[in-house]
């Protein structure tokens, strides 16, 4: 049996944080009715056509889900909605602030009906506050978040390569979700989850937060290294880049006897502590690539791996897709599409999960609307 087998969804949801939430409830059996504009859809669905047509967005985030078209500025789209979410468990939204309570869909309408209903809102800001009602996407967050005062180089800052802001806010709307309904089978009654994007991200942002605390520096911008140890990040070998790390002292002496070969470099004031590491980099980056510089990038992991030396090798998507622990691990599986079966992971910590197509916009209309006995 799935662990959400028997729950349901109802998503009035859009681009990424709250697809992803719901995405892996889906994952874990909940039946999830997710509801779209007539026409357009969930606008992540236009985002791009990298899949075979298909918005790469789009079939990550809404796999196993059930589509319906509901035009929700009529009554009657708003009488099938009430309908549906007399039926679920879960409400999930991530409109416009204020929106769900114009239509009387806020947790406090609903919960006077619905005692166990779980809401769970998503939004940039939170609920209440000077900046409520401001527009939030995920670029805007990094911004606002401070995430892009620390990523990237010191004359230019850089956004994550991912929706880091987006996927912050959906996993914690995810776990906050899993526990409400723990609470509930213990209680009875549901809760109002109150997600905002600027704080899940200033969540993750709490490392440089403290690192600057009462006003010290913050951590600088340094590209693919960290801000505060060395050596930690990428360094050139004859054919292309490997990643390399090393946190401690014990780490730090092997790496100068046997990648090194300068076991006396331990006792250099230069670089007998993490900070000193750090605060010397450019001498200590010279030392780095004259021993890796010359062995290419085979050649530098075996020497960094029988030193039991971290490190990585600098992948690119074309990589990652042939990646040999991924295959090994059976991790790849295949969900189906409009436009045919594609490949998918299966979510992290589970060996099983619930793998149901990318549904096209409204392809489960007429049966859901059959369900809540319309003609």
């Amino acid at each position: 049996m799935q662990p959400l087998a028997g729950i349901t969804v109802v998503a009035l949801e859009q681009a990424i944080a709250a697809p992803f939430a719901t995405r892996q409830l889906a994952d874990l059996g909940a039946r999830v009715i997710k509801v779209e504009r007539p026409g357009e859809g969930d606008f992540a669905r236009g985002y791009d056509s990298r899949v075979d047509g298909l918005s790469s967005h789009f079939v990550w985030t809404n796999r196993s889900k059930e589509s319906i078209a509901l035009d929700l500025k009529t009554p009657h789209g708003i009488d099938v909605l009430s309908k549906l979410v007399a039926g679920a468990d879960v409400l999930v939204q991530n409109l416009a602030p204020g929106a769900t309570a114009r239509m009387g869909f806020d947790f406090e309408t609903l919960h006077a009906k619905q005692p166990g209903l779980i809401v769970c809102d998503i939004s940039g800001y939170g609920s209440d506050g000077p900046h409520r009602d401001r527009k939030a996407y995920d670029l805007l967050i990094q911004s606002e978040a401070g995430f892009l005062s620390v990523t990237g180089t010191p004359k230019q800052p850089s956004k994550a390569g991912i929706s880091v802001a987006d996927i912050a806010a959906g996993m914690y709307a995810y776990s906050n979700i899993l526990a409400a309904l723990i609470e509930r089978g213990r209680t009875g009654q549901g809760r109002r989850i109150d997600i905002s994007m600027l704080e899940a991200m200033s969540e993750w942002m709490s490392f440089p937060l403290y690192y600057a605390w009462q006003g010290a520096p913050p951590p600088p911008r340094v590209g693919a290294s960290h801000a505060v140890i060395y050596p930690y990040g990428p360094f050139p070998v004859a054919d292309g880049e490997v990643m390399l790390g090393i946190q401690n002292d014990r780490e730090w002496e092997a790496f100068c006897a046997k990648v090194l070969q300068q076991p006396d470099l331990t006792r250099d004031p230069r670089f007998d502590s993490v900070p000193n590491r750090s605060a010397n980099r450019a001498a200590l980056r010279a030392l780095v690539i004259e021993a890796l510089g010359i062995l290419s990038v085979d050649q530098a992991i075996a020497k960094l791996d029988a030193a039991g030396i971290a490190n990585a090798s600098v992948n690119d998507m074309a990589r990652l897709w042939k990646h040999p622990q991924l295959a090994a691990r059976g991790r790849w599986t295949k969900v189906e599409t409009a436009v045919g079966p594609i490949p998918a992971l299966l979510p992290p910590g589970m060996d099983e999960a619930r793998m149901d197509p990318v549904p096209s916009l409204g392809q489960h209309t007429a049966q859901i609307l059959a369900e809540l006995g319309y003609a």
